[in-house]
């Protein structure tokens, strides 16, 4: 198995080449499903006179990214107080908010968090507008959680995988009409040295639109099925290898312990 990396930062793309589409799908999942983040999970509303109901602005609140301190904090289920909630797998946050002058707008940067880590990863997410005279005071409780449970504690806005794409082009039959580089939604093909070749393979999504339009069918498209393109947006609780790194140790964790309870039959 090999790992080419493309970009890695808040976008991030790579290709693994040697798995199959089990593996494949086994990372993709562990990313959505088995990182532990922060996320808001009830408040306390002491006084809110906006526009918004409780319910919906508490779910405004929990889908704000919070920056995640995986070394300070457990999950409620591991924790010594059974998750009942203390310093050790929770923190406070806190927001009050007036609009004294005029309009104003609510965002993520008016949360405060007790332990002077857990900011929101975004400073300009709009909670609720406020007019003139109205207020939002509230505690919230965030913890840590898996978006297995809820897609609030998901690391990642989205994360997919597909297979490389191989081209192949019959130039005895090809005349070189350029149908299938016009017909191409993702202008992946181009026309180099009298030949059509894929020049920017990552961004096929192997349509076969080129197939279709060439009137000689002298294009083909076929996939490798054993290297893989994945790539997902991070939204910031956490950095993008400690993403990956923790769905990777979430899986070997997994087979770990299938491989235990089956030793133990």
């Amino acid at each position: 198995m090999s790992i080419e990396i493309i970009e890695f930062n808040e976008k991030v793309k790579f290709i693994v080449k040697g798995i199959n589409p089990t593996i494949a799908n086994t990372i993709r999942r562990a990313i959505l499903t088995e990182v532990p983040t922060m996320a808001i999970d009830y408040a306390v509303i002491i006084e809110n006179t906006s526009v918004l109901y409780d319910e919906i602005l508490l779910h405004r609140l929990s889908f704000i990214p919070l920056k995640t301190d995986l070394e300070s904090y457990k999950l409620p289920e591991k924790c010594e107080c059974g998750g009942s909630g203390c310093s050790n797998c929770q923190v406070r946050l806190y927001l009050e908010v007036e609009a004294e002058e005029g309009s104003l707008l609510v965002t993520s940067s008016h949360l405060v968090p007790e332990d002077g880590r857990t900011f929101p990863a975004k400073e300009n997410i709009p909670i609720v507008k406020l007019e003139k005279g109205q207020k939002v005071i509230l505690e919230a409780y965030a913890r840590l959680g898996l978006g297995k449970e809820k897609a609030k504690w998901q690391p990642v806005a989205a994360c997919a995988y597909k297979y490389f794409p191989i081209i192949e082009v019959n130039e005895q039959n090809c005349s070189l009409c350029e149908d299938c580089i016009e017909r191409c939604p993702r202008k992946t093909l181009a026309l180099v040295d009298n030949k059509i070749v894929l020049k920017n393979p990552l961004e096929c999504s192997l349509c076969k639109e080129c197939e279709k339009a060439c009137p000689e069918g002298a294009i083909k498209v076929k996939y490798d099925d054993s290297c893989f393109i994945f790539k997902f947006e991070n939204l910031g609780a956490l950095p993008s290898d400690v993403i990956v790194e923790k769905a990777l140790e979430a899986i070997v964790e997994k087979a770990l312990e299938l491989k235990r309870l089956l030793s133990s039959k």
